[in-house]
Order: structure tokens, then sequence, then C-alpha cells
């Protein structure tokens, strides 16, 4: 068996959403409030990074949504720990770990199409190339080609950010 390819150390992980940060303040710079809502597991704790990040760097009001996908689900549905009703009229940037098919996203941004919105946004740290759902992150970490064999690990811990690292196996 390979030994697992580090592709992203703590302190690139770090840089990314710094980077991501700035991207999300200079496409919304003129916005009183911005939503972000992140994709359980991991999509949901670079969310909360990007919002402590925006914080530093801006005084754009920042709320925090966490959506949950059941992924074994036949019948995928998303769901959020806030009314949706709240980003009526908002920015909305959706986030997520890694894009693979773009399903998860797919069905993560499926959410906030029956309401009206200001601007809706995506954010990925790891976009691979094996999409069949028409989605594309408008933000990204770093693009990696793949084969569709390989597997892309993201790994975050709040509590040591030194453990943090993003796989290739």
């Amino acid at each position: 068996m390979n030994q697992p390819l580090v592709i992203l150390t703590p302190a690139q992980i770090q840089q990314k959403i710094t980077r991501i940060a700035y991207q999300v303040w200079e496409d919304n710079i003129n916005e009183p409030e911005i939503i972000i809502a992140g994709i359980i597991e991991y999509g949901f704790v670079i969310a909360g990074r990007l919002k402590a990040e925006l914080e530093k760097i801006s005084d754009i009001k920042i709320t925090l949504i966490k959506i949950s996908l059941d992924k074994n689900s036949t019948h995928l549905e998303a769901t959020t720990d806030s009314p949706i009703d709240q980003c009526r009229n908002n920015v909305v940037i959706v986030i997520d770990d890694v894009i693979n098919t773009g399903r998860t996203l797919a069905y993560g941004i499926g959410l906030f199409l029956e309401i009206p919105l200001k601007k809706l946004r995506t954010v990925a740290l790891v976009e691979r190339s094996h999409r069949i759902f028409p989605v594309s992150p408008d933000y990204v970490g770093t693009m990696l080609a793949t084969i569709t064999k390989e597997h892309v690990d993201v790994l975050l811990d709040d509590n040591n950010r030194e453990k943090d690292v993003v796989y290739l196996s």
C-alpha cells in the first residue's frame, strides 16, 4: 500500500483560507452582511475559519450556518441549523472541503434556490476534476488533477491546527 501524499500542510491550509477570505471580501466589499453556510463536517470547519478571517479584515456582519446532508440516502436532502429564510435577499456562500463529482455541493446550494438571494457563491478547499454535476466553486484553495481511484482526505482539528492536513491516497 502506498504512503499517503501530503497535499496541504497546516500552514498551507491556513494560507488558502486567508486568501479565500480576501477574495470573498473583495467580491462583497459593499455588502453589510453575508451568510456563510458550511457543509458538515469539514466544510463547516472551513466556514468557521473563513468567518474568523473575514472578521479580522472587514466590518461585514457574518452569519455562520451549518448544512447537514445524509450522503447515504437515496434521496439526498440538505437541512440547515437555522431558518433558511434568514438568507433571503442576502449574499450566501456555500463551503465544502473537497469537490469531486459536485454532488454534495449541488445539494448544498439546492437549499437556497427557492428564496431570492443577492448572490450565491461557492468555496472548496480542494477541487478535483471529476464533476458529473454542473457546479464549480467560485473560490478554490487548490485544484488537484487526480485519477478517480485516488482519494483526497481532509483532516482539520480546531483543538490543534498543527494536525491539519490534506492527503492524497
